[in-house]
């Protein structure tokens, strides 16, 4: 009889094994050994164990009794209770005759389970060996993945210390006695519902949407993983917006999938605004100790981000591993400012949280280093070599890359009930280095903030900065030198620049940057400054000038603003980002943007709401616009706070 030759052990089929001892070892230097093939060997061994289990069971005309203390665990079934009765009520009687047949239909019984057991092995080898190499591997990881849910599930169980909750006010108010404003907040609301139930539909799951080919979206920022990044984003505006069954979906989502021991690097920065802003905002709105879990387990991962020489951390950490990198293209392996700048506010709350002094002391260590730096004009360069501690290029900007820096020491501030006096002193000599060396007027006198780069300032303003004239009205009230009336005239002058941004173009919607130059005012030169990305910062803007103010043209600004973004930014599978603001049929960028349920629709809604809706007096906005509670002294149980001392 011809040998058949060994096929590879693809999957698809499995050579004959009765080929003999002799076949399997002239071909046993070219066999791999597949998963297939090992599991095969593992199945006969097991297979043997069953059939030497049978063959060789004690003689019964040796042996009175088959006692090896297993019956509880190989034969339940015949357990005797503690009247000395056998299931069915049959009385066992001595050790005569009744006593020979009990025995023997003991060992007949266990003989039958090891038959049927044998049985189940062989079909279970049949379907195995069925299967192929993928099927195998997705088996193994069912098992894998399941072991994670129960390590994960064990982490989730262990208890944070009982910590009061600060007061939280204003969660469910604010509805506008105008009938008119009314149905404009109602429309924010259902611009909402379209953007969630797209998602929904043809993301969920997914870091983001693709709303024009219906399917998820993610990008490098993740780490390419499904994190749910619009979910996490998006629960305080469905709370806020009383859309309870949406944050139910979202909050049983969390719970039942949302994991943080998955091999992906994702940036520390946009984890740290989304998640764990998203997670500490839905915790402290809704009181459901979920979020706060979450945000405390994914809190752990990003720690290891700080283990540099300087104690700057990285911008990247893997979220498996701890192992952490700067972004390739920042001026010579550098961390950038407003990345390690806006972390102060989620940290602090989680020392508040959890008792664990590491947060609040990572980033203390951070402003205790910039403050012992030079700073070139008494401006933070967009780049700190977290390595040696030097600035990289000397490049500053209150727009992109340099922006919530900024804004994280104002409210690091406000944050503290107004007691973090050191936070407040460096906001203002910043604000001063800003306003003397950055902020110009236009020929058409429009105020604009620049970029400082190579010695020189560039007269161009990104749509990033745009949130600068929100922070000046927020930061006002408790100037030095009485100044409140200025920096809310300033805040003003800004919102009036980046409104015109949107004006003076065709779809009255903000390009990414504009310049001051060559007789163009507020207006986009490059063709890839010209898009539009649902960004927020214009109208977080509005939303701070009209609680200052009460001027009813933010409000009118607000609504243009709106009513641009549904009309051409709408799709049917949710919103999209255009390509060319100033184009009237622009391409559309197939994005909708987490943050765009986080901070646009939701400073949208809160423009059409009354002030009791999340008072500022209470509530201090993330940089993603998580609203996060002032930690009254009362509450406060930070190291070296006021109450401690």
């Amino acid at each position: 009889m011809t040998t058949p030759a060994l096929l590879p052990l693809s999957g698809r089929r499995i050579p004959a094994l009765a080929a003999g001892a002799s076949s399997f070892s002239h071909h046993r230097a070219t066999l791999r050994l597949s998963e297939k093939f090992i599991l095969l060997l593992i199945l006969s061994a097991f297979i043997t164990l069953c059939f030497g289990a049978f063959f060789f069971l004690p003689d019964n005309s040796k042996h009175k009794r088959f006692d090896l203390g297993l019956e509880d665990v190989l034969i339940p079934h015949i357990e005797a209770n503690k009247e000395g009765k056998l299931p069915g009520g049959q009385i066992i009687h001595g050790q005569g005759g009744h006593d020979e047949h009990r025995h023997r239909e003991e060992e007949e019984s266990l003989r039958s389970k090891i038959r049927a057991d044998h049985e189940r092995a062989l079909q279970e080898a049949k379907e195995k060996l069925r299967k192929t190499r993928e099927e195998l591997r997705a088996q193994i990881q069912t098992e894998k993945s399941k072991l994670a849910q129960d390590l994960k599930q064990k982490e989730s169980e262990r208890a944070l210390p009982p910590v009061p909750m600060p007061k939280v006010v204003g969660v469910n108010d604010g509805v506008p006695g105008d009938p008119a404003v009314r149905e404009k907040r109602d429309k924010i609301r259902e611009m909402m519902k379209h953007a969630w139930d797209s998602y929904r539909q043809y993301g969920w799951g997914h870091n983001e949407l693709k709303p024009l080919a219906k399917k998820g979206h993610s990008t490098n920022i993740f780490g390419n993983s499904q994190m749910g990044a619009t979910i996490v984003d998006a629960l305080d505006t469905l709370y806020i917006m009383g859309l309870q069954q949406e944050f139910k979906d979202g909050q049983e989502w969390i719970q039942q999938n949302l994991d943080f021991s998955v091999n992906a690097e994702v940036s520390v920065f946009e984890v740290n605004i989304r998640f764990i802003g998203g997670l500490l905002a839905a915790y402290y709105l809704s009181g459901q100790e979920v979020f706060k879990v979450k945000a405390v387990q994914l809190a752990e991962k990003l720690l290891p981000a700080f283990n540099t020489p300087t104690g700057i951390p990285w911008a990247m950490v893997n979220l498996k591993s701890g192992v952490g990198r700067n972004w390739g293209w920042a001026s010579a392996g550098s961390s950038i400012l407003a990345e390690f700048g806006t972390l102060h506010m989620e940290f602090v709350h989680l020392t508040y949280l959890t008792g664990n002094p590491a947060y609040y002391q990572k980033v203390m260590h951070i402003r205790k280093l910039l403050a012992k730096m030079d700073r070139p004009n008494g401006l933070y360069p967009n780049y700190l070599n977290p390595r040696t501690g030097r600035w990289g290029q000397h490049h500053t900007s209150v727009g992109g890359l340099g922006d919530s820096f900024y804004e994280y020491l104002l409210k690091a501030w406000l944050m503290s009930d107004k007691t973090d006096t050191e936070a407040r002193r460096t906001y203002d000599e910043a604000v001063e280095a800003i306003e003397r060396h950055l902020i110009r007027k236009s020929n058409g006198g429009l105020t604009f903030i620049g970029e400082w780069k190579n010695g020189h300032l560039e007269r161009k303003m990104g749509h990033l900065t745009c949130f600068a004239g929100g922070m000046f009205a927020l930061g006002a009230d408790g100037s030095p030198d009485d100044r409140a009336g200025h920096y809310l005239q300033l805040g003003a002058e800004i919102a009036h620049t980046c409104h015109e941004s949107y004006d003076r173009t065709v779809l009255k919607l903000g390009p990414e940057a504009f310049k001051f130059d060559s007789g163009l005012e507020a207006v986009a030169v490059r063709q890839n400054e010209k898009y539009y990305i649902l960004r927020p910062e214009v109208i977080e803007t509005y939303w701070y000038m009209w609680r200052f103010t009460h001027d009813p043209k933010y409000r009118d600004w607000g609504w243009e603003a709106a009513q641009a973004i549904d009309k051409y930014c709408r799709v049917s599978g949710g919103f999209s980002g255009v390509k060319d603001v100033y184009s009237s049929s622009p391409a559309y960028d197939d994005v909708q943007q987490s943050f765009f349920l986080a901070e646009t629709l939701k400073y949208l809604y809160l423009l059409f709401s009354g002030d009791d809706l999340l008072p500022l007096e209470s509530w201090v906005f993330n940089t993603e616009a998580h609203p996060l509670p002032v930690l009254h002294l009362g509450n406060i149980t930070l190291p070296g706070s006021p109450a401690q001392r």
